[in-house]
């Protein structure tokens, strides 16, 4: 029997990309896979190279070097609509260009199925239904966009790439500025969607939690992979320490919970590492 990794959503391989008239390069020969109904979260300081190794997954920046491949398929072979299809995406910054409820905004997760013209069937409507019920937003529906509180927005956005029905997710910091109630619930939910096996993979600089939730952790350093594993082989002292500059501590999560024992990083004041 094939086990789950043998299934990859994603595979890199010497993946390199420089954003034009830059001094060094963005992503830097990754060669990382992502495997059906795995959580895996990319972890690194600001400008790591997180938001573009998202990019070039979905298609949204093509590599200067190496290749990408979706579903064993070179990303290069698939059109937009064919990667919207199976890939429910999330940008880290986004406002809709014109006023929306959120059960329009929602409602745009159906259009690649839909194209341009096609008005939503039963079929697509159930699918905005649910997706809004999962992502707890149905009371909200009727709410203009721009009113909602920062969790109630990225609700409505997860609930948009939800409704979609993807295989997979690729969502950018989606619970960046976030209270600690909005937060969890959103990783409650994604991980709620990976036990029913759709492949979410997420950049945070929470890595506590992605300590907590994710099966894999991909630890980025100026644009390289700098460690990758489960959370408590990439949540290294000495690893942490030279990829953030600061000094860490690492120490178990005492619990009670599944998450009991999982690695939580305590950063330490700068004079601990004189």
């Amino acid at each position: 029997m094939k086990s789950r990794r043998d299934n990859v959503v994603w595979r890199t391989t010497r993946l390199g990309y420089r954003y034009p008239s830059a001094d060094r390069e963005a992503i830097d020969e990754a060669t990382l896979g992502v495997a059906a109904g795995e959580i895996v979260a990319l972890v690194g300081p600001n400008g790591s190279g997180k938001s573009t190794l998202i990019r070039l997954l979905v298609g949204a920046r093509v590599p200067n070097r190496g290749q990408t491949e979706l579903l064993g398929r070179p990303l290069s072979a698939w059109g937009a609509l064919e990667i919207a299809r199976r890939v429910g995406i999330m940008a880290q910054h986004e406002e809709p260009t014109f006023p929306v409820t959120v059960r329009e905004l929602v409602t745009m997760g159906r259009y690649p199925h839909l194209g341009a013209w096609r008005r939503p069937g039963a079929a697509d409507r159930r699918a905005i239904e649910r997706s809004m019920q999962r992502c707890r937003v149905e009371t909200l529906a009727d709410r203009s966009f721009a009113t909602l509180s920062g969790g109630e927005r990225q609700r409505a956005r997860l609930a948009r790439a939800l409704a979609q029905e993807p295989l997979a997710l690729a969502l950018d910091e989606p619970t960046a500025a976030l209270d600690i109630a909005s937060e969890m619930a959103i990783w409650e939910l994604l991980t709620a969607q990976a036990v029913k096996g759709r492949t979410v993979l997420l950049s945070t600089h929470n890595l506590n939690l992605a300590a907590r939730y994710a099966d894999r952790l991909i630890l980025l350093h100026r644009g390289r992979v700098a460690a990758e594993g489960p959370p408590e082989a990439v949540l290294q002292e000495r690893t942490l320490s030279d990829v953030y500059g600061w000094p860490i501590k690492v120490v178990a999560h005492p619990g009670p919970g599944p998450d009991q024992g999982a690695p939580q990083v305590v950063t330490l004041h700068s004079e601990s590492a004189s």
